[in-house]
């Protein structure tokens, strides 16, 4: 810091040096001719006029961030007119005229004010001009002129960023360039080494370097091994003043990481792997996995597995899951437990990609023993995945099909499964599943933003043992429909003021956003409008910032309380979902008073805004008219409940039943003559219409012509189908049956009579005996017809 102060000293002082030489040389070197002349004979006596120099000033210069106590003497303007009698006056104007630079209008002295930064501004351009005292009348024309900023080292060097991150190979050869930093030093790079700037390396030591002059870090350390470390932090210096002392400082940290090459072969952690499987397992199932590890990563860490030897290569088969770099052993035919109980394998594990520099640090590959033994055991149900994720929409209808679990018998016996759902982990009763072939379906309705994942368990069973049961986790993701609506995300209430304040009429006085229940793709981005019917409001207007939110501004200004205090404005939200959803929300504006700064100071209704209001009259005369509606509908319903007719024509009758019996039965169906069918019919039926006796109906029911049938018909079957479809079509039908009985049997029916009444008054020869080999089903109805000989024999 005293360095830094002792400089700033110097460097003004070699500024006030300059200063003072500028002035010895201007008033040497004229810059500008005058624009008054003196008369000056020619060779033959005529007269020939030359311009002499109207203007003396000095150059013009200052240091930048001069912080003495008095303003700083930038120059001097002086005419040649000027005969000292403070006639002429001096005029200063342009860029920072009377703001930064003054004149002295009589001396002609320019001053700097104000503490001027190069690096804001390195020069301003003014024009002077000398202008009669008592008239303003120009004596000369304008002159040009450029104040121009001295540069000292007020800045120190920066960084274009804080942070640096660059990636080199491992075991790269040193001197390989990293990462070029650079930084910028705002000071003048014309002047000195203000701006002159030296790198050197303050961390990260002795693995990497850098150059002085260009930024650019480098290697320094070979066969750097990613395995070993991976990161590294470098701190860079940046100094101007050429590195030298009393210089200023930037500094930027590099992080650098090590990326992977396959400099490492794949490895076994043990010679002898040891496998069982079932006996009843099937070409495909899984025996068990090996791993080989490679400490490098990516494409340089793939891993490839192959059955290279052994008495189970054609048994058994190997693949790589490239997710965990596993070999998976699968069963390729099918085992016999009695013919052969152990397989071997030998498996080698090799790098897919090989790097050509690194040869010399193979074989990139290595070889272990898989035993395989074969098991004889009874096993419960497997299902074909370890867990489930399946997916339904919202709103789906019941019994929408979500998806399928498959389980199977490992055993040789191959049972059939059945499935069922662990109510447990259903309490609510969402879904069922059928138990032949593990089809889930949804009993109700979902709703994703009440419930988004349901996380069910299903078992699985064999039908002939249930003891032989297992267990899947089955998780049910409810997708997402947009069916909610965008609404406030708040309850808005804004505020206006009266009296003609326009604080709000550029800027909008609330902004708004919303929330939508949906998930992101059916949600945001919100579109805000007003409804079409109020689009040309008068009082307020809306704009959509297009960033889930929205202005609200008023569209005039001079509101009052007494003419109306409150606003409600209705604002249309549309979300961006396909279907988009909108919704309908209001905004509760108030009109307040407010000081002189636009604050609110109070929304409460003045007291003479209430004679704004009805009068009393006009209250009386509201009521009025409310009472003698209230009286006209109590008279209407008294009414109406004196003329309403009993629900049944009979008040001894049963209001439930309506049962009228014939005791005719005539002569069969061969007799067409005994029995008129006409007795049977309504008399009103004739015409059509039936009405009904057990209820009144509230309307009349018209008859279609089509089922009206004849007056003489004898064709029970037509009879009993059109009183059917009678009582299908009466919308004056109650709830209940109204039952009728037609006691119309006949006699002589090939059929016979299909009626049981006389079975227990007559005697019967039938041998009901056979009932007792029916099961236990019929032991009751065997009980009752087939014990006649027992008790008989009892007797």
């Amino acid at each position: 810091m005293k360095e830094d102060s002792c400089l700033h000293a110097a460097l003004i002082c070699l500024g006030m040096l300059y200063y003072s030489h500028a002035m010895s040389t201007e008033k040497l070197n004229p810059l500008r001719p005058s624009l008054h002349g003196h008369h000056e004979k020619g060779k033959e006596g005529q007269v020939l006029h030359r311009s002499k120099r109207g203007w003396v000033w000095n150059q013009f210069f200052v240091i930048e961030e001069y912080t003495g106590p008095d303003p700083v003497l930038v120059g001097k303007l002086h005419s040649d007119i000027d005969s000292g009698d403070g006639n002429i006056k001096y005029i200063l104007s342009g860029e920072g005229a009377g703001i930064i630079f003054v004149i002295d209008d009589k001396s002609g002295n320019i001053h700097a004010t104000k503490t001027l930064d190069r690096e804001e501004r390195a020069q301003y351009i003014l024009t002077a001009q000398a202008v009669d005292r008592n008239t303003n009348r120009p004596l000369e024309p304008p002159s040009e002129f450029i104040v121009k900023v001295q540069d000292i080292n007020d800045n120190p060097p920066e960084f274009l960023h804080e942070n640096y991150h660059a990636n080199v190979p491992e075991r790269s050869n040193v001197g390989t360039s990293v990462i070029q930093v650079t930084a910028s030093d705002a000071d003048d790079p014309t002047y000195g080494n203000s701006a002159k700037l030296v790198y050197s390396i303050l961390e990260g030591q002795p693995y990497f370097s850098v150059e002085a002059q260009t930024g650019i870090i480098r290697t320094a350390l070979p066969n750097m091994d990613r395995e070993a470390k991976e990161e590294y932090h470098v701190v860079i210096q940046a100094k101007d003043m050429g590195g030298h002392m009393g210089g200023l400082s930037g500094t930027t940290k590099v992080t650098i990481t090590l990326t992977d090459v396959n400099d490492n072969p794949p490895k076994f952690p043990q010679s002898v792997y040891q496998m069982s499987i079932s006996e009843a397992s099937i070409p495909g199932e899984e025996v068990g996995r090996l791993k080989a590890k490679d400490p490098d990563i990516g494409e340089n860490g793939l891993v490839t597995y192959n059955i290279i030897d052994g008495d189970g290569v054609e048994m058994f088969e190997i693949t790589t899951d490239y997710e965990t770099q596993e070999g998976v052993v699968k069963l390729k035919k099918l085992l016999d437990y009695e013919t052969k109980k152990s397989y071997s394998l030998k498996v080698e594990a090799a790098n897919v990609h090989i790097d050509p520099k690194f040869i010399s640090n193979g074989p990139f590959k290595d070889t272990v023993t898989v035993k395989v033994a074969v098991e004889d055991a009874d096993e419960p149900p497997i299902f074909l995945a370890p867990s489930y994720i399946l997916e339904v929409q919202e709103n789906a209808a019941a019994g929408a099909v979500v998806g399928r679990v498959h389980a199977k018998d490992p055993d040789a016996a191959n049972s059939a499964i059945r499935y069922s759902i662990d109510r447990h982990t259903d309490l609510e009763r969402y879904f069922s599943i059928s138990p032949e072939d593990g089809y889930i379906k949804t009993i109700k309705a979902l709703d994703r933003e009440e419930i988004a994942w349901h996380n069910i368990s299903v078992f699985a069973s064999e039908v002939y043992n249930r003891h032989q049961e297992a267990k899947v986790p089955v998780a049910i993701k409810v997708l997402d429909v947009n069916d909610n609506a965008p609404k406030f995300a708040s309850t808005y209430e804004a505020f206006i003021c009266e009296n003609g304040q326009t604080t709000f009429l550029l800027q909008a006085f609330i902004t708004i956003t919303a929330d939508d229940k949906d998930d992101a793709a059916n949600g945001p981005r919100f579109i805000f409008s007003l409804p079409p019917e109020i689009i040309h409001n008068p009082n307020f207007t809306l704009t959509d910032n297009r960033d889930n939110t929205a202005g609200i501004y008023v569209r005039r200004s001079g509101f009052s309380r007494q003419k109306q205090d409150l606003y409600l404005l209705p604002i249309v939200i549309s979300d961006g979902g396909i279907p988009p959803m909108s919704s309908t929300n209001t905004l509760t504006i108030r009109v307040c008073g407010c000081d002189s700064n636009g604050s609110m100071l109070s929304c409460n209704a003045e007291a003479y805004i209430l004679n704004a209001g009805l009068s009393t009259g006009a209250l009386i005369a509201i009521l009025a008219c409310i009472v003698i509606l209230l009286v006209i509908v109590v008279l209407f319903v008294t009414l109406k409940r004196q003329k309403k007719e009993p629900l049944i024509v009979f008040e001894e009758e049963d209001v439930r039943e309506n049962i009228i019996t014939y005791d005719d039965e005539g002569g069969g169906e061969e007799d067409t003559e005994a029995f008129d069918i006409a007795t049977l019919q309504n008399p009103d039926g004739i015409n059509g219409f039936i009405p009904r006796k057990d209820i009144k109906p509230e309307y009349q029911y018209m008859p279609r012509p089509g089922l009206r049938p004849a007056p003489n018909s004898v064709d029970v079957d037509d009879f009993i189908n059109t009183r059917i479809q009678e009582a299908d079509n009466d919308p004056t039908a109650p709830p209940y049956d109204s039952i009728q009985i037609y006691g119309y049997e006949g006699r002589g029916s090939v059929a016979g009579s299909l009626s049981s009444l006389e079975s227990a008054t007559t005697d019967s020869d039938l041998d009901y005996d056979y009932l007792q080999n029916w099961g236990p089903r019929f032991k009751k109805l065997a009980d009752l017809y087939g014990s006649k000989d027992t008790f008989d024999d009892d007797s």
